[in-house]
């Protein structure tokens, strides 16, 4: 299906952030998509991934409006966290709603800590149905620290790679030393805190998953240490593992994929489940 792109800009908070919107020319759904923009990116994301997942839902009739939040890309203002961007995220709402009338409800996409902060903002607006989740960012001091050891020292071991340089005299023993020291060091820290009270970051996300009623897709990366700690927060929670084993989220995995999906066949597989997934309900 045919479709253009706009370029837009709207206030927010007296700063004027910039979008583009990818709008079909015929038979407009009443279900849009919102991509929210991870940092550090613009809306164009890594290799081009937002851009051509905008355009790809726009030629299956979808609008979808993905943007600069204060202080990233094209937009003015202060660079602020992921956990800073509920007021970005109701005015690119607003803006959406006004310029497609066809509009009636709209599914929030969001990469890493993209989609922490879409899921933080989900529950407080009536206008989001749904919610795409990649490789959700739910890190601390401590997990960070164990996923390294569990997934990437670990694997290290059973690397043929690294054992060539072993014996070819090649392998940094000491930087080896010194990467396990600090991370075994880590993970017997108590984790970072969250600046919310004293609710450490994984906490907070599952809370905001409960209050959250909608469908879910979630999309993991199996070459990928974010989504790795994801799983392993899952893994030592009873209630996340009970939130996951709703019906209302649906789960599909890239085993080959890295965070960003940098290949064209990962970027391309991401957007046909997202497509799908939004014509399933």
């Amino acid at each position: 299906m045919a479709f253009d792109e706009q370029p837009l800009a709207f206030d927010c908070a007296g700063d004027t952030l910039v979008g583009i919107l990818a709008r079909p020319e015929l038979h407009t759904a009443a279900r849009g998509v919102l991509v929210i923009v991870g940092g550090p990116q613009c809306r164009t994301g890594s290799h081009r991934q937002f851009t051509l997942l905008a355009r790809d839902l726009a030629r299956r009739g979808i609008p979808t409006l993905r943007f600069d939040y204060r202080g990233m890309g094209d937009s003015a203002g202060e660079r602020r966290d992921f956990e800073q961007v509920d007021l970005d995220i109701r005015m690119a709402l607003d803006l959406f709603f006004e310029q497609v009338p066809q509009l009636e409800e709209v599914v929030l996409w969001g990469l890493c800590d993209a989609a922490s902060a879409a899921l933080f903002y989900a529950h407080q607006d009536p206008r989001v149905s749904g919610l795409v989740l990649a490789n959700p960012w739910v890190r601390t001091l401590e997990g960070q620290a164990k996923a390294q050891i569990k997934h990437y020292y670990r694997a290290r071991l059973t690397d043929a790679a690294t054992w060539r340089k072993v014996f070819s005299g090649k392998f940094d023993f000491r930087a080896s030393v010194r990467g396990v020291l600090g991370a075994l060091h880590k993970a017997v820290l108590p984790g970072r805190k969250a600046r919310q009270g004293n609710r450490l970051l994984p906490e907070r996300m599952r809370s905001a998953f409960e209050r959250f009623g909608g469908p879910i897709l979630l999309i993991i990366s199996g070459e990928d240490l974010t989504a790795r700690e994801f799983e392993d927060v899952v893994q030592a929670s009873p209630s996340w593992r009970a939130l996951l084993g709703t019906p209302r989220v649906t789960r599909q995995d890239l085993v080959e994929a890295d965070h960003t999906f940098s290949r064209k066949a990962w970027k391309d597989q991401v957007a046909d489940w997202t497509g799908e997934w939004l014509g399933s309900w």
